[in-house]
Parts: structure tokens; C-alpha cells; sequence
């Protein structure tokens, strides 16, 4: 089978396409034939192992001090077909469609993976029907993410919503999954995504080029920072009484003024409901077909600015690393043309 190989921790050259044997499934996993996958920003970090050094460190030990041993191919997200099933498999047979994310497995990058069944990091479920494989592989990791912080968030109908960084994997499904909760949402992003974020659902937008949205008047219930780069003083003020902050990536300095933000709130006097929260989802069976019933309800779309064959993906990665795209990168692996 094709892979994109990640033989180095460096530039988008460093991934490679190679011919491997195509893998065979346990007694308890089955064989996916992938048709589509995914270049995210995540990815990008991941492959340059340019990050902070708190989250970087544990990564690189866990793939490679020196370079990626433990893992070889990149990715997360995927749509495609069950080819095989080993004879412990209940839940699925071969022929069914299906999609998730594999979780810190990685390997999509590929023609074949194997997964568990039921895998403890990831998420395996059927395709939503009114999907392509193009479409449904933009979905999990975004997609969980965005619930995931939500439901951190507690958004709640009527409530006023802001995402920082709306444009990319995670702010569109956040933006939609906001909506369907009945809040009013303000996005944040380049002045190039703002009529994306508009169509999806943003009731308001910010182009953050020419307004900081910490400097405005307005009030907010949930801050939702994806991106990890709005100012903490700044965004605590904007909040309202009881309101949350979540940073998604948080760097170090964020991490220890939400700490200090804890203790303060905790000492008579100065308590004032606002809360700090770091992301971190695990994905989960759950949570992936509670946003296949949303899709196939029409409450959710993907959103895909482009797509790249599997032997271009160090293009993909460029172009994601560029800060451009809108929603997701999608890879169409070469078999899946005819899906």
C-alpha cells in the first residue's frame, strides 16, 4: 500500500511517499480501506514538533527523541470502507462505510489502517448517509473538539458565544454546534474566512486584523480561544459575571494566571464567578455518533477549502502552515476516486 512517511521532525519535506505491505487486522480490529483523510494544523505542529515545550516533550518521547520511530505516518481523521474484519469483531463487517479518528495512532496518512473495534484512543463509527468520504473525514477531529469544549463551556440557549480562531479545523463545527445549543454567536478570524463564518451561522464577525475584540464593550458568556492567542486580561474582562474562558492550546504563562485566577476567585471578597478552563478531548465512540445524528439531522456541515491526492500532502501541509485555509484540508487518496 501508499503512506506518506514522517521521516524527520522538520519542513514539509520531510514526509515521504512509500510502498509498505498492506497491514492485517487482529481478532479483534478490522481493516479500513481509507478514502479520505485529513492535513490540520495539529498535523503541521506534530511534524515540525514546533509547539510548546510542556506538550512537545511528552509527544517526542512518546514518537521519537531524535526523530519519529514509534510512529512513522501522520494523521487522524478519516472516511472509508471496512475491507476485513478479525472474527472477535461484533459491531462491524466488511462493506461498511464508516469514518473517526485514530486518535495518537496517527497513521491515515495511508491507504490501510487497523483499528480496534472499539479503540482507546479514537473514534470508529458508520458514515453519516448524507456524506461523502470527503466530507465525513472533515468531521471527527474538528468536530469533537468543538463539542467537547462546549459542553466544557455549558452553552447554554440564549446565551453570547465568541470564538477566537474560528476559521480553521475546530471554529466552524464550533460555530454550528453553538447554534444548535441556541446561542448567539461572534466569530473571530482573517478578513479572507469572515463570509465562511457568516454562512455556517456566525451571527456577528470580527476581523481581527483591524479590531481586538478585548477592546470593545461587549460582553461574552463563553470564550472559546482556539487558537491560543487572544490577551488573558483582555478576554477575562470581556466576559460576563459567572462567564467562561476556554484556551485550547494553552501556553505555559496561560496555565499558571488560570491557576492564579482559581486561587483569587477562592478568597473571600474577590470571588467573581469568571472561570479559566484548558481544553483536551479525547475522542470517544459517543461523542462521534452523537455528530453523526447532527449531521444527518441537518444541523452540521463540514466545510473543506481544498483538497490534495495522498502524494501531495507535503503541499497540503505547506498550505496549512500558510494560515490561509478555511475549515478543513482534505487528502483524497488515490483509490477513492470512483466512491
Amino acid at each position: 500500500m501508499k503512506a506518506i512517511f514522517w521521516t524527520n521532525y522538520g519542513p514539509p519535506d520531510v514526509l515521504q511517499l512509500r510502498n509498505v505491505e498492506k497491514p492485517a487486522p487482529d481478532e479483534n480490529e478490522v481493516l479500513i480501506r481509507i478514502y479520505s483523510t485529513t492535513v490540520t494544523a495539529g498535523d503541521c505542529e506534530q511534524r515540525s514538533m514546533q509547539m510548546p515545550f510542556w506538550f512537545r516533550f511528552p509527544l517526542q518521547a512518546y514518537v521519537g527523541l531524535r526523530r519519529p520511530v514509534r510512529i512513522t505516518v501522520l494523521g487522524m481523521d478519516f472516511a472509508g470502507e471496512i475491507e476485513a474484519a478479525g472474527k472477535d469483531v461484533k459491531r462491524f463487517r466488511a462493506g461498511d462505510q464508516v469514518f473517526g479518528t485514530s486518535g495518537i495512532r496517527f497513521s491515515t496518512n495511508a491507504e490501510y489502517i487497523c483499528l480496534p473495534e472499539e479503540p482507546n484512543e479514537g473514534a470508529l463509527g458508520i458514515k453519516p448517509a448524507n456524506m461523502t468520504y470527503e466530507e465525513a473525514a472533515a468531521v471527527p477531529v474538528g468536530g469533537i473538539e468543538a463539542l467537547h469544549f462546549l459542553r466544557q463551556g455549558d452553552v447554554q440557549s440564549g446565551q453570547k458565544v465568541l470564538i477566537n480562531g474560528a476559521g480553521g479545523t475546530i471554529g466552524p463545527f464550533a460555530i454550528q454546534l453553538a447554534k444548535h445549543f441556541g446561542a448567539k454567536v461572534t466569530a473571530v478570524d482573517g478578513s479572507e474566512k469572515l463570509d465562511m463564518l457568516r454562512s455556517i451561522g456566525a451571527d456577528s464577525v470580527i476581523d481581527y486584523t483591524h479590531e481586538e475584540f478585548t477592546k470593545s464593550d461587549e460582553t461574552y458568556d463563553f470564550i472559546l480561544d482556539v487558537v491560543s492567542k487572544s490577551s488573558f486580561s483582555g478576554s477575562l474582562g470581556s466576559l460576563n459575571q459567572n462567564g467562561r474562558y476556554l484556551i485550547a492550546n494553552p501556553r505555559l504563562s496561560q496555565m499558571v494566571r488560570g491557576r492564579w485566577n482559581s486561587i483569587r476567585n477562592s478568597l473571600p471578597g474577590l470571588h467573581n464567578g469568571k472561570k479559566v478552563i484548558f481544553g483536551a478531548a479525547r475522542p470517544n465512540n459517543e461523542d462521534l455518533n452523537n455528530l453523526k445524528e447532527l449531521i444527518e439531522a441537518g444541523s452540521i456541515v463540514s466545510v473543506i477549502d481544498r483538497t490534495y491526492p495522498l502524494e501531495q500532502i507535503p503541499e497540503a501541509h505547506k498550505y496549512v502552515e500558510s494560515g490561509q485555509k478555511k475549515g478543513q484540508v482534505v487528502i483524497t487518496v488515490a483509490h477513492a476516486n470512483n466512491k
